[in-house]
């Protein structure tokens, strides 16, 4: 799907509809105030208050209709400069634009653009007429805050989208359903997922049974992997001492972003927004030899974060989430390959789920500013170049981000390009010399010196949470067999004849550990094989007089039509062969 916001000629082109909207509205609302009307990644929207008048769905077509009349009409757009004098002046009786006016710079040049009988505050740049705006759709309307602040008033926010020929744009409206189809929130609560409650709280995801199935099989996969890979796996509480986040530099740089502290018998305790000094107490808790390291911790950890109710989106981004998380301490010399190592299991993780549109970005420091930033000068250069030269030795796809390291050290972030076109960091992995530092953390080295370790932090799955997301509308709610939720479901064609058939191979399958349904529900047979194929199944067996006969197996995947008959054996072989080497029929 395109990014209009990013794309310079439908920018404008959105940017300008987005002022065709608003002399619409005029005209049909003359006492609509407008506050802003920005281009965003799928078109524009437009921020209006109509006083005690609501915009509905179906006020839409009025709106579109008159919209059309100005197009029509062929109205010539002109660019004017106005004094901040001339600004208030002209837009004195709508106290939005008087707000964005007022905070304009004195001697500021401020920009309009009129079209007939109409004029709007903005920067521009603008397309010459209304001609040029034919092919426009507005597509839905919504509250939001002015300014963003929930104690302001509530405006109107239509959003729409225009294109330079009707092609793009019903290519356009055919991607937006897909994304509709495919939003994570969506097919959370038709496959029963997830769920939320306002009594629960924003941003607390409750995770039902199909759901819990689908996270007890990433955990244990990425707990398998990790397990062959030497990790130690432990478990710490989900809230710590503040003097720990203190200790870390937490409490100091991201307080904010935390719950309040809690007072409780003379101390004061956090839930904890991540991991890492948990883990360092772990490693301080006994003296460690060169010998021990690299020392790999892996924890799947529940962590807590107060992010703003406007951030807050399904289970993309909440308040309460668990990550697939590790630390690994070990010496200077060992960075390269222990790098490498992390690396390797990435690209492991995205062969088996298919990924294939991602790119690495290796995030480096600033050098022109480099007082911002922990440890000395040949200790970055070395660890930047040895990263470096692990991607460059992998031949993985990457590109380099100056300035954006984190203060502690280099890092690398793995951009995932979404089916509805979002750019979504699934792994992560950081180089981090300061919290050994500030918890003081030491190994003898061979020498029989105590030196500091590195630390490498690393989240391959990230957030389960917003894997899970991902992965949702990446595959559209078709989840491959070994992660859904019920890889199997039994449909008798009639239960008098076949349902004791039925009951047999359900009881197979269950000695096999494959995860069954059987529906003997008293509906119609192709109602029963729909609603299977709506709950997206991977696979459904109807078992009727010639299978019952030949103790055979009848099978339809999801998505298709096609009926294929094999014998029990093989059937249970076929399904172990594709949940053994993680199969995905796309």
């Amino acid at each position: 799907m395109i990014n209009i916001k990013e794309n310079e000629k439908l920018n404008k082109l959105n940017h300008s509809c987005a002022h065709l909207l608003a002399h619409a509205v005029k005209h049909l609302y003359p006492e609509a105030k407008f506050w802003v009307g920005p281009v965003i990644e799928e078109g524009f929207y437009y921020d209006i208050d109509l006083g005690d008048k609501v915009v509905t769905e179906e006020d839409l077509a009025k709106i579109t209709k008159e919209m059309k009349k100005i197009v029509k009409s062929n109205k010539l757009i002109k660019r004017i400069e106005l004094s901040k004098e001339e600004a208030l002046e002209l837009f004195g009786d709508d106290p939005y634009k008087v707000d964005l006016i007022e905070n304009m710079a004195a001697d500021e040049v401020i920009t309009a653009y009129r079209q007939d009988d109409f004029v709007d505050l903005c920067r521009g740049p603008h397309v010459e007429s209304t001609k040029m705006l034919k092919y426009f759709k507005l597509l839905k309307v919504s509250g939001a805050y002015f300014k963003g602040d929930s104690k302001n008033k509530v405006l109107q926010r239509i959003y729409g989208v225009c294109f330079e020929s009707e092609e793009e744009l019903e290519a356009h409206l055919e991607a937006l359903e897909d994304a509709k189809q495919r939003d994570h929130r969506k097919l959370g609560k038709d496959l029963g997922i997830f769920m939320f409650a306002d009594l629960v709280g924003k941003g607390l995801p409750m995770w039902l049974p199909n759901g819990f199935i689908v996270r007890r099989a990433l955990v244990d996969y990425i707990t398998d992997k990790e397990i062959d890979l030497g990790y130690q796996h432990v478990m710490t509480p989900s809230l710590g001492n503040v003097d720990l986040y203190k200790t870390s530099g937490h409490w100091d740089h991201y307080k904010e972003d935390m719950f309040p502290a809690m007072d409780l018998d003379e101390e004061s305790y956090v839930l904890r927004p991540m991991n890492c000094p948990h883990h360092m107490m772990m490693f301080k808790n006994s003296m460690h030899s060169y010998r021990d390291l690299p020392l790999r911790i892996a924890e799947i950890a529940n962590d807590f974060r107060y992010e703003a109710s406007g951030a807050v989106c399904g289970i993309e981004r909440t308040r309460a989430f668990t990550q697939n998380d590790s630390h690994i301490f070990c010496r200077p010399s060992q960075i390269k390959e222990e790098f490498k190592g992390v690396i390797e299991l990435i690209l492991g993780v995205y062969k088996d789920f298919g990924f294939e549109n991602y790119q690495f970005r290796l995030s480096l420091r600033d050098k022109n500013n480099t007082e911002k930033y922990f440890g000395n000068d040949e200790l970055w250069e070395k660890s930047e170049t040895e990263l470096r030269e692990v991607l460059e030795e992998l031949g993985v796809n990457y590109y380099e981000a100056e300035g954006e390291a984190a203060f502690y050290g280099p890092k690398l972030d793995v951009q995932v390009r979404s089916a509805i076109g979002h750019d979504v960091t699934l792994s992560t992995v950081q180089l981090d010399y300061q919290l050994p530092e500030r918890f003081e953390l030491e190994y003898v080295d061979e020498d029989g010196m105590r030196k500091r370790p590195v630390v490498i932090h690393r989240a391959i799955l990230g957030s389960l949470d917003r894997f899970i997301a991902f992965l949702l509308e990446e595959t559209k709610g078709n989840l491959p067999l070994w992660l859904s939720p019920v890889q199997v479901n039994i449909i008798p064609v009639k239960n008098e004849y076949h349902l004791e058939y039925a009951k047999e191979v359900e009881s197979l399958l269950k000695q096999k550990k494959i995860r069954v349904s059987l529906d003997a529900r008293d509906e119609k047979l192709g109602y029963r094989m729909r609603e299977s194929q709506t709950k997206k199944i991977p696979y459904t067996l109807v078992l009727g007089d010639k299978e019952k006969d030949d103790h055979m197996i009848s099978y339809r995947l999801h998505g298709e039509q096609k009926t294929t008959t094999v014998s029990q054996d093989d059937f249970v072989r076929l399904l172990k062969e594709e949940i053994t080497e993680k199969k995905y029929q796309k």
